[in-house]
C-alpha cells in the first residue's frame, strides 16, 4: 500500500481506514480501542502506543510499517543509505551456491575478527560503514565456509547475518531483516551452535513484537529457551537465556500480561547476577543494566509512566555501554516524560539520544511519535524543537 511521506501516523490510519470502508467506531471496535481515541490519533492530538498502533494495523490488515511510514525513504536518500540495501539483499541470496570461484577468502581468524568488528559498528550505530562492508564480508565468509566447513566458520557467517538483520531493522527494512534471520538459522544449524540459534529465536520474536503478534512472539521465546538449553553450560548460555526472558517480558507487557512480564524480569535479573555485564556475549548487551532498562520499558508499555520514570532514576548506564542501547533507552524515557507532562525533560532526552546514536535516532518511529507529541504540546515550538523535527523528516 503506497505511503505518503508527508503524512503523520494518524493521517495514515485515517487514509487506510477509509480505504477499508470503516468508520472510526468500526476501527475502534475491531482494535478494542475507543472511537474518541481513534479520532484523537487521526487528528494528531494523541500518539498511539506501539501496542495500539499494532492493534490498528491488525484491524486494518496492513503491516505496522504502513502506519508508521517506514522505511523513511526520503531521509534514507538524503543520507545516501538507500543504495546500500540492495547489495545486502543480494549477498543474502548466495548462501546455498557454494564457494564463489571469483573470491579468495582470507584466513578464518581475520574473517572472525571482521565479523566481530561489524557487530561492534552496529552497536555504535555506525550503520553506513556496517552496511557498506557487510555484502563483501558475507560473500567472503560464505565462500570460506563452503571451502573449509567448520563450526567456527559457520558461526562467523551466522554473526554476519545477524549484523545484516540489525542494519535492516534499524533502517526499517523488516522484510530484509526476516530474510537475514532465516539465513542466520541456516548457518547456526551448520555450525552446531545452540546459543546462536537461541539468539536467532530471540530476534525473531522481536519481529512478532513489532507486528503486534504477541502470542506468536511469546511462543518463539519459549522455543528459544528450549534451543539454548542444548548449549554447553556457561556464561554464553546464561546470557542468551536471560536475554530471552527480557524479550518475553516485553512481549507479555505489550500483551497486557503484567504479572508474567514481571516474572520474566525477575528471572532475567537472577541470570544477570551470575553473568554480570556481558556486553559482548553474542553482542546481546545482557547484564544488570539491561535488566533494569527492560524493567522500565515494560512499565512504559503498560502505560505506567510514573513507575517507569521512578525505575529509570535508579539506572546508571555504564560508560562502555553500546550507544545503540543507551540511545534507545533515552528515547523510551522521553516518551514516558511526554505522557507525564515533562516536556522539556523529554526533549532533552531526545537530544541525548541523537548525540549518542544519530543514525538510529533519525530512523526511530518512537522518536518521531514523541516529537509529534512534543509539537502538539508546545503551541509555539522553539526553533530547537522545530529543527529537530525537520532533522527526523517531519
Amino acid at each position: 500500500m503506497p505511503i505518503a511521506d508527508d503524512e503523520h501516523t494518524g493521517q495514515r490510519v485515517a487514509r487506510i481506514r477509509k480505504l477499508r470502508h470503516l468508520t472510526q467506531q468500526g476501527l475502534a471496535t475491531a482494535s478494542h480501542s475507543s472511537a474518541s481515541m481513534v479520532a484523537q490519533v487521526e487528528q494528531g492530538k494523541k500518539q498511539p502506543s506501539p501496542a495500539l498502533l499494532a492493534a490498528y494495523a491488525r484491524a486494518l490488515s496492513v503491516p505496522v510499517t504502513d502506519l508508521a511510514g517506514q522505511p523513511y525513504l526520503a531521509e534514507l536518500q538524503q543520507d545516501q543509505l538507500d543504495g546500500l540495501i540492495n547489495p545486502i539483499r543480494e549477498s543474502l541470496d548466495v548462501y546455498d551456491l557454494g564457494a564463489d570461484p571469483g573470491i579468495r577468502p582470507r584466513s578464518l581468524d581475520n574473517l572472525v575478527l571482521d565479523a566481530d568488528r561489524l557487530c561492534s559498528l552496529v552497536r555504535a550505530t555506525d550503520l553506513r560503514t556496517a552496511a557498506s562492508e557487510l555484502p563483501g564480508l558475507i560473500q567472503e565468509i560464505t565462500t570460506s565456509a563452503h571451502l573449509k566447513p567448520s563450526d567456527r566458520a559457520w558461526s562467523a557467517l551466522a554473526s554476519t547475518y545477524r549484523s545484516a538483520y540489525d542494519v535492516a531493522t534499524k533502517l526499517g527494512f523488516y522484510d530484509l531483516a526476516s530474510i537475514a534471520l532465516d539465513r542466520m538459522a541456516w548457518a547456526a544449524e551448520r555450525g552446531s551452535d545452540p546459543a546462536m540459534a537461541g539468539v536467532r529465536q530471540y530476534l525473531r520474536s522481536l519481529g512478532y513484537l513489532r507486528a503486534g503478534q504477541y502470542r506468536t512472539g511469546r511462543r518463539l521465546a519459549e522455543i528459544g529457551h528450549q534451543t539454548v538449553a542444548l548449549a554447553d553450560p556457561g556464561r554464553a548460555r546464561d546470557a542468551v537465556t536471560g536475554q530471552l526472558h527480557l524479550g518475553a517480558a516485553v512481549l507479555a507487557a505489550r500483551d497486557r500480561d503484567g504479572d508474567t512480564a514481571m516474572g520474566h524480569i525477575d528471572e532475567a535479573r537472577r541470570y544477570a547476577e551470575v553473568t554480570g555485564e556481558a556486553l559482548q556475549v553474542h553482542w546481546l548487551t545482557f547484564g544488570p543494566t539491561n535488566v533494569a532498562v527492560h524493567h522500565a520499558s515494560i512499565l512504559v508499555d503498560q502505560d505506567l509512566y510514573a513507575q517507569a520514570l521512578a525505575v529509570a532514576k535508579t539506572i546508571r548506564v555504564p560508560e562502555d555501554w553500546p550507544a545503540s542501547r543507551a540511545s534507545h533507552h533515552r528515547a523510551e524515557i522521553a516518551r514516558a516524560q511526554l505522557w507525564t507532562g515533562r516536556i522539556e525533560a523529554a526533549f532533552r532526552n531526545l537530544l541525548e539520544a541523537r548525540r549518542l546514536a544519530p543514525q538510529q535516532t533519525r530512523y526511530s518511529p518512537t522518536v518521531r511519535d514523541t516529537v509529534t507529541g512534543l509539537l502538539t504540546a508546545k503551541r509555539a515550538a522553539p526553533d530547537t524543537l522545530a529543527n529537530f523535527a525537520a532533522w527526523v523528516g517531519m
